[in-house]
């Protein structure tokens, strides 16, 4: 889209990509956050919430009638066809609303898609640049098991359901390594975003 950059923001669960992410949002960027989207596209009432019970049965709803992420989790993380299932009824509406986000973005605006699956899902190419989070799988299985409660093969499992390391850096036009500090990475973020706001001036 012209007039503005378009990043896509990726990385590992428990990379640190929620602290970029928050970071750029600091510096102005506009964020787009694929993870907020795809709870809003299966909350209660909607047709995306239908094709997952649908799909799943009523196993993966709460008592009062929301989606039990948990309950949905364990289905699709043991189970790659389950997992494929879950995607083509939800990244399509996500791209959909992400969509109309970017399009309202005003002219000279870094666009950031914080897209988990930005890998996974092949869409590496529609973005000007591409930042990769990455951080050592044994602090991410760390984080996991003692800042989200989960166990260690529920964590590994999480890890081997994404791609891999090398996988989303091939695809990559930054690497941000998130192995010390949160000041450290922020460090890395705000030069970044140096970067990033001269090349969208370049293109006023």
């Amino acid at each position: 889209m012209a007039g503005i950059l378009s990043v896509g923001l990726t990385g590992g669960i428990a990379s640190g990509k929620s602290a970029v992410s928050a970071r750029m949002a600091e510096h102005g960027a506009l964020i787009i956050d694929a993870d907020l989207l795809a709870r809003q596209v299966l909350e209660p009432g909607t047709e995306g919430l239908d094709e997952v019970v649908a799909a799943f049965g009523e196993q993966v709803l709460t008592t009062e009638g929301g989606l039990d992420r948990a309950a949905l989790g364990r289905v699709v993380f043991a189970d790659d066809d389950a997992r494929a299932r879950l995607n083509a009824i939800v990244h399509p509406r996500v791209r959909a609303a992400a969509a109309a986000l970017r399009e309202a973005a005003p002219a000279g605006s870094i666009v950031v898609e914080d897209i988990p699956l930005l890998v996974e899902t092949g869409q590496q190419d529609r973005f000007d640049v591409v930042v990769v989070v990455q951080a050592p799988h044994s602090e991410r299985v760390r984080r996991m098991v003692h800042n989200r409660g989960m166990s260690q093969d529920d964590a590994e499992a999480r890890i081997r359901a994404q791609a891999t390391d090398a996988e989303r850096a091939a695809a990559a036009d930054v690497v941000l390594i998130n192995d010390g500090s949160l000041a450290q990475l922020q460090q890395k973020v705000d030069e970044l975003m140096v970067n990033l706001s001269e090349r969208v001036r370049a293109t006023q």
